[in-house]
């Protein structure tokens, strides 16, 4: 396993009423393409924003990313007790190291070229970056050709397939995709979702992808999640709970 959760609860409270949403447990294997499917205002944001230790539990009695130190030795990184003492280097640590982030609309920065935002988390990781592997990763993607232009020049399929490489070109063990496919037809859609697939399984990267579209990713997902609603007076339950695919 990469990364474990049990009874994590993070509680939201907006205009008088209650929105709490609890994991009672969460097992993501290596390499695993991981499917979380739900309708808008369920939980699947708050769920990757945990995920990206961006957001913190309100509790847990559990939360650990398992680091690879050699092939035959892993260690536990204990982020909630992280978060419990407020350790935000080692978080930031982790998420420098560790994830890599697909948004919605791609969130490539706007003052940089395609290739110049490809080389970004390379950089921001402080390892060396090999100029002939990102463009052929490029071509692979079919973006060769958009390498010296800017994001306001790609169309939306293109954004997000430069976002998809910008998230594994640093070799992350963890992949969040947040609606990757959300601003794109369906045909450019499925494409994205075949070539990010394809292209982090041979990485063998764990991808957690977050989706209302269920026939869009259900033919690839190894593992798939969605959301169990419960109301108790003010407060609006969501449950993470594995679904059979």
């Amino acid at each position: 396993m990469i990364l474990t959760i049990k009874n994590l609860v993070k509680l939201r409270i907006q205009g008088g009423i209650s929105f709490e949403l609890r994991i009672p447990q969460l097992e993501l294997p290596r390499g695993g393409f991981i499917a979380v499917v739900g309708e808008s205002g369920c939980g699947k944001s708050t769920l990757l924003d945990l995920l990206a230790l961006v957001l913190r539990p309100t509790q847990s009695d559990s939360f650990y990313i398992h680091n690879t130190i050699s092939e035959w030795q892993t260690e536990r990184l204990d982020i909630g007790a992280f978060w419990e003492t407020g350790n935000e280097n080692a978080l930031a640590q982790i998420r420098r190291e560790k994830l890599g982030y697909v948004l919605q609309t791609g969130g490539l920065l706007p003052f940089l070229s395609v290739e110049q935002n490809l080389l970004l988390p390379c950089r921001v990781k402080n390892i060396s970056s090999n100029e002939c592997a990102v463009r052929a990763l490029a071509k692979r993607m079919g973006v060769e050709t958009l390498l010296a232009k800017k994001p306001q020049f790609l169309s939306g399929g293109q954004r997000q397939r430069v976002a998809i490489l910008r998230a594994i070109i640093h070799h992350p063990e963890i992949i969040l995709a947040d609606e990757p496919t959300a601003a794109v037809d369906r045909e450019r859609a499925i494409a994205i979702v075949q070539d990010f697939h394809s292209l982090a399984k041979e990485k063998g990267c764990t991808i957690v992808i977050v989706t209302h579209n269920r026939a869009l990713i259900e033919p690839l997902a190894d593992m798939m999640f969605t959301f169990a609603v419960e109301q108790v007076s003010d407060t609006f339950t969501y449950s993470v709970c594995r679904q059979a695919n």
